[in-house]
């Protein structure tokens, strides 16, 4: 590959076991330059030893970013600027809404929605770079720069139990699609990563199975009588097993990515397509279906048992 087919790109969120890090691996294989980034960098030794470039990156940290952002800057050529920023890191959280901690419910906000857009507007000057004539283009004339956000289906499906992992996704799909349009006169292109079902390590990384808090439905919660049906919803257990494997979806989504004309929405994993289609079916249906995959409906039946 030449130079000036080869693209830069910084990944967030490329702890070992995530999507992050089989991103970073796709593109690296397709022969391009990248910045993988974690906010332990320890964890980003097995992508070093593949050659590629790793950073510390707390995206959660002003004085982090702002370190990341100058490393990455002053490792390119004055001319040379960002290709791609995919804001991948992200956390997981499950806990009905009646119980829910707004404490941890604002600090999931600043994880998936503030983080991402502090990230954007930091790297955003060397993005802008990559639009000017001075820098260098691809041989294969793929037009300007890439943020790509990541947020999920979740952001368009409502799931029991885990409102406030799937708002914070619904707010930041919000702002990517603002963020395509305000950005599109600088030729700036912005891409909504909805992903589905991949086999990971999201599920061991939520609040439930957080080993420093492990949290679970409080002693008080009106959903006491069904507690055990409701924690295990909140394990996501059930899911742990389902969905393509990283590698699989990381090939996918780099293909597109590295394409012509991204589509300003890309939906893969498992049920994506399913997931795609729910958002046109009428919302007391769709909710009804809902109800007894995550066995809300057995919930139900034992509050309902437990009130009478």
């Amino acid at each position: 590959m030449s130079s000036t087919d080869k693209l830069t790109i910084l990944i967030t969120g490329c702890s070992p076991g995530g999507m992050g890090a089989a991103l970073a691996v796709a593109f690296h294989g397709a022969g391009h330059e990248v910045y993988a980034t974690a906010r332990n960098p320890s964890k980003l030794s097995l992508l070093a030893k593949q050659g590629i470039q790793t950073l510390p990156l707390d995206v959660t940290s002003a004085p982090s970013i702002a370190s990341a952002v100058a490393a990455v800057t002053a490792s390119f050529p004055a001319t040379k600027g960002l290709d791609i920023l995919i804001n991948n890191a992200a956390g997981n959280h499950t806990m009905p809404l009646a119980d829910a901690s707004l404490a941890a419910a604002r600090e999931l906000f600043d994880l998936n929605v503030w983080a991402q857009l502090a990230v954007t507007q930091a790297f955003l000057p060397l993005l802008l770079r990559s639009t000017t004539p001075a820098a260098s283009t691809p041989a294969d004339g793929r037009p300007g720069p890439l943020i790509v956000n990541h947020t999920s289906v979740g952001s368009v499906a409502a799931l029991p139990f885990q409102g406030i992992y799937n708002a914070s996704k619904a707010a930041l799909a919000m702002l990517t699609a603002t963020l395509r349009m305000e950005l599109a006169p600088f030729d700036v292109r912005v891409v909504d990563l909805k992903t589905a079902g991949v086999r990971t390590n999201i599920i061991d990384n939520s609040n439930f199975h957080d080993g420093a808090r492990a949290d679970r439905l409080p002693a008080d919660s009106i959903y006491a009588p069904a507690r055990a049906l409701v924690e295990r919803a909140m394990s996501q257990e059930a899911l742990r097993e389902r969905g393509v494997t990283a590698e699989q979806w990381a090939g996918e989504v780099v293909g597109l990515l590295l394409g012509r004309n991204p589509p300003a929405v890309i939906w893969r994993g498992e049920s994506a397509l399913l997931a795609r289609v729910a958002t046109a079916v009428p919302c007391g249906l769709m909710e009804s279906v809902v109800v007894k995959l995550t066995g809300l409906d057995e919930v139900e039946g034992v509050i309902r048992a437990a009130r009478t």
